[in-house]
């Protein structure tokens, strides 16, 4: 049975959000912990080269030939500063490593998009300490060759020329590039003026616009995490430290919000607009009532059909995916940051 809120821990939750500088909400949606899982779990299905580890990872995607799976991963650690190994790993559907690329090119990868040209576009959330690298989107070949940059390196800013801490980036289909931008907006340390925006350019990387500031009103942000197109074009953003996702049109106009999936971390939509959702820090603290894990559903009527739980049973910390990424079979990867794994999962 869906569990229910009692007023001594819904008071509870909002004394804690207001501690925590976040405008206070009531919670308006039941936990949704009761679906279906017909999901089974493969481990250690992605195979690394001898001697290397996984480090922490929240960008997984698919490539263009519905198969092959890019990961973008934090060296064996959970920074790639000083790191001389290659974050950006291409496997096939049978989990062999067949392609790498960019060492020293980041410090934090974060977010990762391929667009359909088979392009793959990657986010850096963190600047070096030498101030020479992050802050910054890349566009990559499929080869690895750099095609483009957004953000001034190093230099984390607002406006127009700099980016700070960008968590995603998704394209559109007439090739329009659109960034979340601002890791810092959730919890005690985000100060007025924290980064909290999208921030959309042309094909080209020219400028065209950003909407959205910190706070929690309708095209508000608290730390906007991930990002998702749907049929319609509506851009589905996983407004994370705001508990929901919100919706808009392409001009960000703001269309609608829900709370149905939880506190998102990842989001991902696919071509019959299914919608993934990756849960990975909710909490007594941050979302009472709510467990971990991700919800399958709907982005038409949102919602939620299917849940895979977090296989911990007390998980602290950060657990259960932070990315997540559908291939054309059906299989769901959910790309892990505190057990640092990338797991495969398998509808029965």
């Amino acid at each position: 049975m869906p569990r229910t809120i009692s007023p001594q821990v819904a008071l509870l939750a909002l004394t804690i959000f207001a501690g925590f500088g976040i405008r206070a909400q009531a919670q308006a949606v039941t936990p949704v912990n009761d679906r279906p899982n017909p999901y089974t779990t493969v481990e250690n299905h992605f195979k690394m080269p001898e001697g290397r580890t996984w480090g922490a990872t929240s960008a997984v995607e698919i490539d263009r030939d519905g198969r092959s799976i890019w990961v973008a991963e934090r060296c064996g650690a959970n920074t790639c500063e000083g790191s001389k190994l290659d974050p950006i790993l291409k496997f096939d559907e049978s989990g062999k490593l067949v392609r790498t690329f960019g060492a020293g090119m980041f410090v934090f990868p974060h977010g990762i998009h391929v667009d359909r040209d088979g392009n793959v576009w990657v986010t850096d959330a963190g600047g070096s300490k030498d101030g020479r690298i992050g802050h910054q989107v890349i566009k990559f070949s499929p080869e690895g060759k750099v095609l483009l940059t957004l953000g001034m390196a190093g230099m984390a800013g607002g406006g127009q020329g700099h980016l700070s801490e960008p968590n995603d980036v998704v394209t559109a289909p007439n090739g329009d590039i659109f960034v979340g931008d601002g890791h810092s907006g959730q919890g005690a340390n985000a100060k007025p003026g924290t980064p909290a925006r999208i921030v959309k350019y042309d094909k080209t990387g020219r400028f065209i616009k950003e909407w959205g500031k910190l706070g929690s009103a309708p095209g508000e942000f608290r730390t906007p995490h991930g990002l998702a197109f749907d049929s319609r074009g509506r851009l589905f953003v996983a407004d994370r430290g705001n508990v929901r996702i919100q919706i808009f049109d392409q001009d960000g106009k703001f269309l609608a919000e829900t709370k149905e999936f939880s506190r998102l971390s990842g989001i991902y939509i696919d071509k019959n607009d299914t919608l993934y959702g990756a849960d990975s820090e909710s909490s007594d603290a941050s979302n009472p009532g709510w467990k971990r894990g991700m919800r399958v559903g709907s982005a038409k009527d949102l919602k939620v059909q299917y849940f895979i739980p977090d296989p911990q049973a007390k998980p602290s910390g950060t657990s259960a995916a932070e990315g997540v990424a559908v291939d054309a079979a059906g299989n769901i990867y959910g790309a892990e940051v505190g057990p640092r794994a990338l797991k495969k999962y398998v509808k029965q």
